[in-house]
Formats: structure tokens, C-alpha cells, sequence
């Protein structure tokens, strides 16, 4: 009498299921050890920059604060319905690219998605850039996932009622940032403006030929992050010795950058120390 082990691999076509499996298997253990031996993937150059929401224009939607260095490092993205109406609204990949960080950072943060990008400059040489969606309600992608331009990766909150429903997003040319934005200067050494950025690579050489895109790089970080907002405050940042650049206006007269002003100082005041003290600002509003 064969034992049930036996019976099984007495069938040839048992045997090849098996085998079959067994190499599936292995092929996947394989993929996932040169991935973190690695750590890249390699990916299709962006054939072009749209916005990551209203794509591709970013229509039915307004900048409720603008880019400018030193102060606000991103732009917020809220829809015309005003209030919380844009709560759940869809977030897309600005462009082709591969997820490398997508997680709950909390504080200030909440839900983050970073994608990495590679395409080809004005020179002709391969760069690339990082985009950072912030305070999302959902992700829905994952590290060392490609995604194509106008993707769904996720849908817009606050930060769960820390604030108004909006998105913050980021264009980060300095690939070492991540989440932890006090370790580096905070102006255009390290940051595009996003509007800008996106107008001028709307569309882009690009081949089927793929290159490795990087998935770490950034700078490690904790959960007590000493950046540990997005609206441009720290306490402490240790700036390195970069070369400057000059800063850039945006191409879309359309859409406006916005800078600081004096309701802006005195709100985010109030709130970090709301923050500080432990208190949580539902439905807080920033002023207009």
C-alpha cells in the first residue's frame, strides 16, 4: 500500500503540476531577492507630466496655496465645491513612474504615497524626479509597484479631520528627501515647483526600453519626525552646502502661485502649537 505522499507523485500529471509550482515558486522568490539586493525596478521613461488631479488639467479644481521657498514647499489641490465636497476624490499618477514609499507617516502627514520618476531632460541625459501625495483617506498602491500616467493611486482626505479635505502635493528633485524633509534645504536646490515642473514636460521622449529606477535613496526617518508638518514650519534644519538655483515662475497663467502672507503665519502658528500640545484640530480651515 502507497502512502497518501506516494499516490500523489505516482500521477505524471501530478508530478508536472507539482514541478510546475515549485518553479512558479521559486521564480518568485527569485524576482523578490534581486528586488531588495537590488533595489530597483526597472521601469519605461514618463512620456509626460499631468496633474495629479482633474487630470489631465487639473479641471473642477484650484490651488488653495502655491509653492515658494522657505515657506511652503508644495501646493494644495482642492475642488471647487469648496469645504470637504472633494473628500474621496481620485489622486493619479502625474506620470509614469514606481512607488517607493506608501504609508501612514501620521503626524502632519497621514496617508503618503512618493513615486519616482525617470525621463529624459532637455539635454537628453536620464533624470529623475519624485512626486508626494499627502493627507490621503486612501492608498492604493504599493512600494515597488509601476504605475502609468493618469493611474488611480489613491483618493484625497485631511488627514482624518486634522484639515480641510485637500492634497498636498510635492516635485522633489532631490531624490535623498523622502519624509524627512529637515535634513535638506528647503528652496529650489532641492524643489521644482510642481505647477512649473508639469507645464514644461507635459510630453516627452520616451522609448519601450526600461531603466532601473532606484526604490530607496531617501534619507531614514522615525515616527518622530522632526519635520513632522507639510505646511513649511520645523525646528530645527541643518542646511547642506548646494549649489543655488534660481527660482521659477509658473507657465500656466491659470493656474497662479500663491505666497506666504501674515493669516498664513498666524494660522499655522496656532496650529503647531494645537499640535504641540496634543490637541487635535478637526475641520481646522486655513485662511483663504
Amino acid at each position: 500500500m502507497m502512502n497518501g505522499g506516494s499516490a500523489f507523485f505516482s500521477s505524471p500529471s501530478r508530478r508536472v503540476s507539482w514541478c510546475a509550482g515549485l518553479f512558479v515558486a521559486l521564480g518568485l522568490l527569485l524576482s523578490i531577492s534581486e528586488l531588495q539586493a537590488n533595489g530597483f525596478v526597472r521601469c519605461q521613461l514618463a512620456d509626460g507630466f499631468d496633474f495629479p488631479v482633474g487630470k489631465p488639467n487639473g479641471d473642477n479644481y484650484y490651488k488653495s496655496r502655491g509653492y515658494w521657498p522657505n515657506g511652503h514647499l508644495g501646493e494644495d489641490w482642492n475642488g471647487k465645491g469648496g469645504g470637504d465636497s472633494d473628500l474621496g476624490a481620485p489622486i493619479y499618477a502625474t506620470a509614469r513612474g514606481v512607488v517607493i514609499i506608501s504609508e501612514n507617516v501620521g503626524v502632519g502627514w497621514g496617508n503618503c504615497i512618493i513615486i519616482r520618476h525617470a525621463y529624459r531632460d532637455e539635454t537628453g541625459k536620464i533624470a529623475m524626479v519624485d512626486s508626494l501625495s499627502a493627507h490621503l483617506q486612501q492608498r492604493l498602491v504599493k512600494v515597488g509597484q509601476a504605475v502609468e500616467k493618469g493611474q488611480l493611486v489613491g483618493t484625497m482626505g485631511g488627514n482624518n479631520g486634522m484639515y480641510l479635505v485637500h492634497l498636498h502635493f510635492e516635485m522633489r528633485k532631490n531624490l535623498r528627501i523622502g519624509m524627512n524633509r529637515s535634513q535638506f534645504a528647503r528652496d529650489n536646490t532641492n524643489y521644482y515647483s510642481p505647477t512649473d515642473f508639469i507645464n514644461k514636460h507635459r510630453v516627452l521622449p520616451t522609448s519601450f526600453q526600461k531603466y532601473p529606477v532606484p526604490l530607496g535613496l531617501f534619507a531614514p526617518y522615525g515616527r518622530s519626525l522632526a519635520d513632522a508638518r507639510s505646511d513649511g514650519g520645523d525646528e530645527t534644519v541643518k542646511v547642506p552646502t548646494l549649489p543655488t538655483m534660481p527660482t521659477t515662475s509658473p507657465a500656466n497663467p491659470n493656474l497662479p502661485e500663491s505666497g506666504p502672507s501674515a493669516d498664513d503665519e498666524d494660522f499655522w502658528s496656532k496650529l503647531r502649537t494645537r499640535l504641540k500640545q496634543g490637541k487635535m484640530t478637526e475641520g481646522v480651515e486655513p485662511p483663504k
